[in-house]
């Protein structure tokens, strides 16, 4: 369980460090992402989902 907090805590650092660095590639990626459809997204993020867990498995 304490991997999951400092899996979460990473997850947190990194999007805040690219918000950080790059607001205004941020905000116009946020622009871009309204412009897709919902399934478009869902499936994106389904896809990501499957490389990070293939990621984890590989690690671990």
């Amino acid at each position: 369980m304490n991997e999951f907090f400092i899996a979460i805590g990473l997850v947190f650092v990194v999007e805040g460090f690219l918000y950080a660095i790059f607001p205004f590639y941020m905000k116009k990626l946020i622009q871009l992402m309204s412009d897709y459809s919902v399934l478009s997204l869902r499936y994106g993020g389904i896809i990501f989902i499957g490389i990070g867990v293939f990621i984890i498995w590989i690690v671990k």
